[in-house]
């Protein structure tokens, strides 16, 4: 069998090379194709385009690379037609996978979608795109499964894929010194893996480690991405690339930009807070369309404040250096939010995601024939 992948960023690079390993342990022999990263490579599959290209973020900046986004898909298409799979896998990244899940469904291609797309928080119309043009919906929350059962999605929830990474993952144990980080308590800086957030992000971090030097201030840095964009390290902090589990294993907190990363760091148990900014524009846009009471999926799943949000305007010097404080002084605090990260490692299950989701592949090829 030949799939063709694609996933559109860092965290979708990572699960969608998981699966695909799961998937040849299942099959082997089967060919993969795809666009993706590193990590999607290491597992085997024929990277045609790397997802770093894609990287576009926040409705404005949507609006201003149209033009690139178009002539991106029209590639992918040329590109799923020149290979001509036997289905097509799409992980996460929403905006462009689901109009490759409509040009592929009316082509006659299986589409399969690993990680949906967050119809819950906003744009529920797109459940109904998914119910007309997906095949097979892997969800990687449990909350997920009663949404889209509401609109009649073939879809099953199969563990987060995030518990595989992490129960993989072994910690370097020459790390610090490595680095040469030294015995002050780490903050570890995850200011995401686009450009455009890292930019947005980084100036206000840079900021809170001039201010606290008793710390060691280390960013998880992407390799694809230019250290300048990090902004001038010097002895204020350090830019360590593809690195992240082993700079949070050794992280007393962290300040950690909205998106995967939050649950990695809860998963760790690492006391955090987190932090999200984009151009004016397009978090108006967002106010008006989202729907649900938070936006890191640490509190999504806990359905309640386990870590404190400071969202656009909110994140600024003054509330960020509160928040830390809490993180280094504030005992209750910081043990209240770790007994709550305990309650969602329970609430996810812990479940071996990219196996699951592999078998559960199988099966729907399996009930095809």
């Amino acid at each position: 069998m030949k799939y063709f992948i694609i996933a559109g960023e860092k965290s979708g690079d990572m699960h969608a090379a998981n699966l695909v390993l799961a998937l040849k342990e299942k099959q082997p022999g089967m060919i993969f194709y795809g666009w993706g990263g590193e990590s999607m490579k290491s597992a085997g599959v024929n990277i045609i385009k790397n997802y770093a290209d894609l990287a576009f973020m926040g409705f404005w900046e949507v609006l201003k690379n149209l033009g690139k986004i178009v002539g991106f898909l029209n590639l992918a298409k040329e590109h799923i037609e020149t290979v001509k799979p036997d289905a097509i896998i799409l992980v996460d990244y929403a905006g462009f996978n689901l109009k490759i899940a409509k040009w592929a469904k009316n082509k006659g291609y299986k589409v399969i979608y690993y990680i949906a797309p967050k119809a819950w928080a906003w744009r529920e119309s797109r459940a109904v795109t998914i119910r007309k043009y997906v095949d097979l919906l892997l969800l990687i929350f449990p909350f997920e499964k009663s949404f889209f059962d509401r609109y009649q999605v073939n879809s099953v929830y199969v563990g987060n894929p995030l518990f595989d990474e992490i129960q993989n993952f072994t910690p370097d144990p020459d790390f610090k010194s490595k680095h040469q980080i030294d015995k002050k308590p780490v903050v570890a800086l995850l200011p995401g893996s686009r450009i455009q957030e890292i930019e947005n992000m980084m100036s206000l971090m840079t900021k809170l480690a001039e201010q606290f030097p008793q710390y060691h201030w280390v960013v998880a840095g992407v390799k694809s991405v230019p250290k300048g964009i990090y902004g001038y390290a010097g002895n204020k902090f350090k830019i360590i690339c593809n690195e992240t589990y082993n700079i949070l294993s050794v992280a007393k907190m962290a300040i950690v930009t909205s998106g995967t990363a939050t649950l990695e760091t809860a998963l760790f148990k690492v006391p955090q807070v987190v932090v999200y900014k984009t151009s004016g524009l397009s978090f108006e846009i967002a106010k008006r369309l989202v729907k649900i009471p938070y936006i890191s999926l640490v509190n999504l799943v806990a359905e309640k404040e386990v870590v404190r949000e400071l969202i656009q305007g909110d994140y600024n010097e003054e509330k960020l250096k509160v928040e830390l404080k809490k993180l280094m002084s504030n005992t209750i605090f910081v043990e209240n939010q770790l007994s709550d990260y305990n309650k969602i490692v329970e609430k996810l299950g812990g479940k071996g995601a990219s196996e699951t989701a592999a078998s559960e592949i199988e099966k729907f090829f399996n009930t095809q024939s």
